[in-house]
This record gives C-alpha cells, sequence and structure tokens, in this order.
C-alpha cells in the first residue's frame, strides 16, 4: 500500500460510516472480489456533489452503483451510471432503488464511451473508473461538456491494477519507466500527463483510497 496503515486508519476513523445499503453493498462487494471505491474515497465524492451544488453527474463505469450511491447522497439530482455489465448494473439498480434513489438514476447498459455521446451535460461532477488505459480518452471526451467549476474525478491512480513506482518514475521525468507492456500503468501515466498539463484545469491527487485524481475545470 502506498499509504502507511495509520495514515488510513486515521482517514477511516475520521471518515462517515456507510449507510444501511451502502454497507450491503460493501458486503456484495467483498463477496464477489469486487473492487470498491471504499467509504473514504467515497466521501470525496460526496464531497464534490456538495461542493459543486451537483445537478449533474456522469460516472465512466459504475458497476453495481456504490460510487453514485456517494454522489446522490452528496445531493447530486442527476447521476447517469453505464455498465458494460448486465448484471451489475441491474443489481446496481436494485440497490439504489431499496436505497429510495433510483429516480435520480439513468442507467446506461453499454460501453460509457458510447453514452457520454449521447448527453450534452452541462456536468458537474464526472467520475472515471473503467478502463485504465481509456482514461485519457474519457477525459477529452467530457472535458468539453463540464460546467464551469466542474469536477472529474479518476480512480486507481496510486495503485490498485498499476505499478505505483513506474508510474512515479514516470511522472518524475524518467524515460521508459513504464513497461511497453503494462497497459494499465501506462494508460495511468498517460492520464495523469494529459490532466496536469490540460489548458484551464488545475488537478491535484488525494492519496485517499486507491488514489484519486481530482482536475477542476477553472476557466
Amino acid at each position: 500500500m502506498v499509504l502507511s496503515d495509520d495514515v488510513t486508519r486515521f482517514v477511516r476513523a475520521t471518515g462517515p460510516e456507510h449507510t444501511d445499503v451502502q454497507e450491503r453493498m460493501d458486503e456484495f462487494a467483498s463477496e464477489h472480489h469486487f473492487p470498491n471505491i471504499g467509504p473514504d474515497a467515497g466521501a470525496v465524492l460526496c464531497m464534490v456533489a456538495r461542493m459543486t451544488d451537483a445537478e449533474a453527474v456522469f460516472e465512466f463505469g459504475s458497476g453495481f452503483g456504490y460510487s453514485a450511491s456517494w454522489f446522490l447522497r452528496g445531493g447530486a439530482d442527476r447521476v447517469v451510471l453505464t455498465e458494460f455489465d448486465a448484471d451489475e448494473l441491474e443489481r446496481g439498480e436494485e440497490f439504489l432503488s431499496e436505497a429510495g434513489l433510483a429516480d435520480r438514476c439513468s442507467f446506461e447498459h453499454c460501453d460509457a464511451m458510447d453514452a457520454i455521446d449521447r448527453y450534452d451535460g452541462p456536468f458537474d461532477a464526472v467520475l472515471i473508473d473503467h478502463e485504465k488505459e481509456r482514461y485519457a480518452d474519457a477525459f477529452e471526451a467530457v472535458a468539453p461538456k463540464l460546467a464551469e467549476g466542474g469536477v472529474v474525478i479518476a480512480d486507481n491512480v496510486m495503485y490498485g491494477p498499476i505499478d505505483f513506482d513506474a508510474v512515479l518514475a514516470h511522472l518524475e521525468g524518467e524515460d521508459g519507466a513504464i513497461d511497453a507492456d503494462d497497459e494499465e500503468s501506462r494508460g495511468i501515466a498517460e492520464y495523469l500527463d494529459t490532466v496536469c498539463n490540460a489548458d484551464g484545469f488545475e488537478t491535484v491527487v488525494l492519496p485517499v483510497g486507491s488514489g484519486l485524481a481530482v482536475t477542476t475545470k477553472v476557466d
């Protein structure tokens, strides 16, 4: 892990607890070995929704609705969930219905990159949490549809399916730091290069959960 155990425990001890439905979602994730963002990263999504007074949120990859539940908990008026696994999306609709939140959701069973073409925005918050090698493409697709002050959050930028040391070395300027066949690490590196150098945007990485890159539209 990138964070020390003590820091991780500290963040968890000061963070919000799950709702009853979120607790069942978390248990479902554990039983099915599904890589949830977890409550600490979820709390960031909740805070972003509150701070942007989010009317519309778009998710590139929604699984069974756990991340969407945090945006909705933060007061988001509407969340577009995208998921190519029909069973996961159906389970997400069931969970969010149990929580009384499904009427604020649009459930898209498709590739997220196809779905974004059908929505004009503007979006106040966006989550990118699908194939890592497609993160940069997702940002390029949604950036023109962000509201001023809108926020894009990318998950798994520090660890998970990537080589943290290789990505760090790349960011520090080491040529060839990432193996050519490590598509996930290369995808995250490309994404961070893209958002950190995008005109009109500011990016900060938060060492929460699996690492969140938080990018705000400032112009």
